[in-house]
């Protein structure tokens, strides 16, 4: 008994190390795209910080992937929250958002990527959509971004924030309830 507890213990802490293979660098994100999109498959594909996932997030990347045959997610990395959000931020470090992101069933393919701006992630995609949430417009995408998506023939589309979600209203409310 003892040592099938053992053998239990050393398969469960060797397993929890196991990284989804959903979580893909850059390069290989573009090559499975091309061969996605090769069957004729539709991609979708969104970005963002997803620092501590809320439902708002989940239900976001559910109504994303309706859209389409495939999500890939690009994921802001560490040093890229940081200058987008501030100091303080992220609460959650790169690979365990990439970790969260990908155990979503909604979700395909994800990858980090260290730019502020997503202009790198969308040429590897080339989604023939690409959706964000609502606080964007086309006109307030970036113009770096606009153009790949332009050049690509994407369809962009918005779609709203779930009202009462906010991961900023999460710290603020998560820092009251410790004063």
């Amino acid at each position: 008994m003892k040592g099938q507890l053992r053998n239990w213990r050393a398969t469960r802490l060797s397993s929890q190390n196991i990284v989804s293979p959903k979580i893909v660098g850059l390069k290989e994100l573009s090559e499975r795209c091309d061969k996605l999109r090769a069957t004729g498959r539709k991609l979708v594909a969104t970005n963002g910080c997803f620092d501590l996932l809320h439902v708002g997030h989940v239900r976001y990347l559910q109504r994303a992937r309706a859209l389409g045959d495939l999500l890939a997610v690009g994921l802001n990395g560490d040093r890229s929250v940081r200058e987008l959000k501030g100091s303080g931020r992220p609460i959650t470090a790169e690979s365990d958002r990439a970790e969260i992101i990908a155990a979503l069933e909604c979700v395909d393919l994800v990858t980090i990527f260290p730019q502020i701006r997503a202009t790198e992630f969308i040429a590897a995609v080339r989604p023939a959509i690409y959706v964000k949430g609502g606080d964007y417009s086309s006109e307030t995408l970036d113009e770096e971004e606009r153009a790949v998506l332009k050049e690509i023939g994407a369809d962009i589309r918005l779609i709203p924030f779930e009202a009462g979600y906010s991961t900023s209203h999460l710290i603020e409310r998560i820092c009251e309830s410790n004063s």
